[in-house]
């Protein structure tokens, strides 16, 4: 399976980006597409297993030309950015081909951003216009703004992820100490019953000594 997300990255538009939750099936693949038409430009990637098998799944990252820029496997989560010096179509493919039945629920995010230097140097003289040093002050407050705000989204992914984690942790220890108290049950009433059959045999067994 393969799905094109399109975040074109244009002179108007510095930023975009996309966010979205998807399950992957047992010895599934999916890739996810994202074009830019610029060079220069920063592909940020980030995705967390939220459930499903051992909360794994392999991943590989392509350039335009079809080269691998990055491959792991068996990783929880990851937090990468790519610098673009190539205009074109990046992809990122998930695979659980490693898992037998249990399916995936993959939290994923692409944010594209462009060059902005090259955009604030086009920006033609107005009349009237404040000093431009104080624009620049304003640009990087409101860039550090932006970046607290993708760390703390971050957090609260993470965060979020723990839970689900802690979750199915507490869920699949319950379940082993449900079925190994019936394993114990059973046990000791089978022990009862040998024990009892035994204790039976064993006196049978006196009678016809006595006879």
């Amino acid at each position: 399976m393969r799905f094109s997300l399109l975040l074109m990255v244009c002179a108007l538009c510095s930023v975009s980006q996309a966010a979205l939750t998807f399950i992957l099936g047992a010895h599934e693949n999916v890739c996810f597409g994202v074009f830019t038409d610029q060079p220069r430009t920063s592909i940020s990637y980030y995705f967390a297993v939220q459930s499903g098998g051992a909360f794994d799944v392999d991943y590989t990252i392509k350039n335009p030309r079809g080269e691998v820029i990055v491959t792991e496997d068996k990783q929880r989560q990851g937090d990468f950015i790519i610098n673009a010096d190539i205009a074109g179509e990046y992809e990122l493919c998930f695979s659980n081909s490693m898992s037998t039945y249990a399916e995936k629920v993959i939290d994923f995010e692409i944010k594209v951003e462009n060059d902005k230097n090259d955009f604030k140097a086009n920006m033609p003289d107005q009349p009237n216009a404040k000093p431009k040093a104080h624009i620049e002050n304003m640009g990087k407050t409101v860039d550090k703004i932006d970046q607290k705000l993708d760390e703390l989204l971050r957090a609260i992914q993470y965060y979020k992820t723990r839970n689900n984690r802690n979750q199915a942790t507490v869920k699949s220890t319950e379940s082993r100490i449900y079925y190994f108290s019936i394993f114990e049950v059973l046990l000791m009433v089978g022990m009862a019953g040998l024990q009892i059959t035994v204790v039976q045999l064993f006196f049978k067994g006196s009678r016809k000594q006595l006879v």
